[in-house]
């Protein structure tokens, strides 16, 4: 990552979140403490009702372009639908005491806190981009127009913005303002770490949107499109505005949100502290018996492989092969370094159970695409449309590839493209009773057996 671009972006979402969290968790403890709340309880309610409401309403989906107005206008708006869910929580307990003047003051000194530190974050985050140059992201427009022109000096005048504009592309236009072709965007982009690519619709066709959109999610990079009277067929389309000049963007996935990965994370948490409680207790000292007794070597096998944004992590399974040097090479039917009772744990998927301590280290999700070999990112990354997308999110410990049968060896092209489907379409829609629905067919197919589990 080039110097100073968005280092700490990620972490700016997460800080409020902990923060607000704090500030209201605090105060009501102190405001509430006569009203007889069991205070555990009702901590917790207040949580999950502030992470629906949030998630509701985007509270915290906050840009570099955003205006003041638009921050106070869902601080109110959260600060509404949370009053009135506070209020409705006293009914419910009869021992609980309801003090109107306990909850105005809870309110109004949490949202003064809350607004102060947003706006306190926003302009400082402003006055730093334009102090010290750093947090920028860097930009390029497709399309020499009187739009794309306009958009390039909001660039240039409005610095707290963030955006270091590296130049124009086109195949229509010929000037010194334009850097290339369009065929040199992709090389210009890898080459300059390249973050936004914005693109007028009046100089790209469709098959050129669909190429750039495909690229742009390979390569994890954001793409934008300046509107005009081009009829537009996309989904997940959004418009934002930087002052009066209106964008449109592809949204993120649900995945993506904030509220929505802390809630995935606690799930995964809770689920994996299950199975290692219930399960793995008493598995492990088992299974580690009849691993030594049948071959020498380690009981858990560990490999490096591709994680979230491609960082590597170690993946645990219970060791099921004979001690070998080809640890790059998938399994294959009959395979010879398979042990006897690694050729059960392979069938029943007991051998992926230690992958649930890579769940409560962070590493892995208890469903999400699963984690392939180094050695196939780099045979089919650049071979496979949208094959890279597959490390938007945590892998996982099972997956909707793998409960439709595409799972265990890759023998064509043919597997490897109908796995990656399956997992697109899990990162582009994904819900939590899609999550539940995997697992229980996981479950499911653990009993009936799978022919590819080998």
């Amino acid at each position: 990552m080039n110097a100073g671009t968005g280092r700490y972006s990620k972490y700016i979402r997460p800080i409020s979140i902990i923060f607000d969290l704090l500030v209201l968790s605090f105060l009501c403890l102190f405001f509430f403490k006569e009203l007889n709340l069991n205070s555990l309880y009702y901590l917790a309610y207040q949580t999950l009702v502030w992470a629906i409401i949030a998630f509701s309403i985007q509270f915290y989906g906050i840009y570099r372009f955003t205006t003041p107005v638009e921050i106070a206008s869902k601080i109110l708006k959260q600060g509404m639908l949370f009053l009135l869910v506070i209020i409705a929580f006293f009914p419910f307990s009869k021992t609980v005491l309801f003090s109107g003047k306990a909850i105005a003051y809870f309110m109004v000194s949490s949202f003064i806190l809350i607004t102060i530190f947003k706006f306190l974050l926003f302009y400082y985050l402003k006055k730093y981009r334009v102090v010290t140059g750093s947090n920028y992201r860097s930009a390029i427009i497709i399309g020499y127009t009187p739009e794309s022109i306009r958009l390039k000096q909001l660039f240039e005048t409005r610095i707290d913005y963030g955006y270091r504009f590296l130049g124009f592309f086109s195949d229509k236009k010929s000037n010194s303002f334009i850097k290339g072709k369009l065929e040199n965007v992709k090389s210009f982009v890898l080459d300059n770490g390249v973050n936004e690519i914005y693109c007028s619709l009046n100089e790209i066709n469709n098959e050129q949107i669909k190429d750039l959109v495909d690229f742009a999610d390979e390569n994890r990079k954001t793409i934008k499109f300046i509107p005009d009277t081009k009829e537009i067929f996309s989904k997940n389309l959004k418009i934002d505005y930087y002052e009066m000049f209106p964008v449109l963007s592809l949204q993120k996935t649900t995945l993506h949100d904030p509220i929505t990965k802390a809630f995935k994370r606690v799930f995964d948490i809770c689920f994996s502290l299950i199975v290692i409680f219930g399960l793995l207790s008493w598995l492990i000292p088992l299974l580690a018996i009849l691993i030594k007794l049948e071959s020498r070597g380690p009981i858990f096998f560990k490999q490096g492989r591709p994680g979230i944004d491609e960082k590597e992590f170690f993946c645990y399974k219970f060791r099921s092969m004979k001690i070998n040097k080809t640890t790059e090479m998938e399994a294959s039917k009959n395979d010879p370094r398979v042990t006897k009772i690694g050729r059960f744990i392979r069938k029943t998927s007991i051998d992926e159970m230690p992958q649930f301590m890579n769940v409560l280290l962070g590493e892995m999700s208890v469903v999400g695409p699963r984690p392939h070999l180094w050695s196939q990112n780099k045979i089919y990354g650049n071979r496979i449309n949208k094959y890279m997308m597959r490390h938007y999110v945590k892998p996982g410990i099972t997956g909707l590839a793998q409960v439709r049968g595409f799972r265990g060896e890759i023998e064509t092209d043919e597997d490897m493209i109908n796995r990656i489907k399956y997992d697109v379409f899990y990162i582009e829609n994904w819900s939590l009773i899609l999550d539940i629905k995997i697992i229980i067919q996981t479950v499911f197919n653990i009993f009936k057996g799978e022919e590819k589990a080998y």
